[in-house]
Order: C-alpha cells, then structure tokens, then sequence
C-alpha cells in the first residue's frame, strides 16, 4: 500500500472497509449481512459463496454472479482471515466476524 510523507498508509485499512460496505450496501440494497464462505454448495471444490440477509434477519434472493462478487470482494479485503470457516461481513459497522463467534454471541 502506498504512504503518505508521514509514513502512514494512504488508504488506512478500516477506511477500506467501510468502503467496502457502503460499496456492498448500494449494489445489493436491503443487505444488511453477508455470511462469506469457501464452501459454495454447487461446487465440488473451494468455490467463494455468499449468503446476503437483511435487516429482519431474511436471505435475499440475488444473482449468483453478484453474490459471488460480493464473496470476492470481502475476501480480498480481509486475505489473512482463516476462510476453512465462514464469516459474516456487517455491513453497519463494517466488520467481520467468524459465523460461529456470531451464533455464540447470540447465545444460540
């Protein structure tokens, strides 16, 4: 990543991912969470596979081009995540979460 004079990188990593998000937000309106995996289920091998949910907690229905897109997308922003586990992308405050950290947190 390029830096400024002061050393500080000149695109600093979490103004990435709330860009990310609003990028996310206004290409699949209504999202809210995107659950990312390596484990598409139409695929017999590592494939970038996308769960994108609203508000109320409903999946929406989307191309499967945009969902994969968006899967991309996330992974290439955060590349040192172990993806052998899904994780969820929020797009509120633009953080990413291991999907069983989520469940757990909910106390489900």
């Amino acid at each position: 990543m390029l830096a400024m004079p002061s050393g500080t990188p000149a695109c600093p990593e979490d103004d990435r991912q709330h860009r990310l998000a609003a990028q996310l937000a206004h290409m699949i309106p209504g999202s809210a969470t995107i659950r990312v995996s390596l484990n598409d289920p139409q695929q017999s091998w590592p494939h970038p596979h996308a769960i994108i949910k609203d508000e109320a907690g409903e999946m929406l229905k989307l191309g499967r081009n945009t969902a994969r897109v968006a899967a991309r997308w996330i992974l290439r922003v955060w590349p040192e995540a172990d993806w052998t586990r899904s994780h969820v992308f929020d797009l509120a405050d633009a953080t990413l979460t291991r999907s069983d950290a989520v469940v757990a947190d909910r106390g489900c």
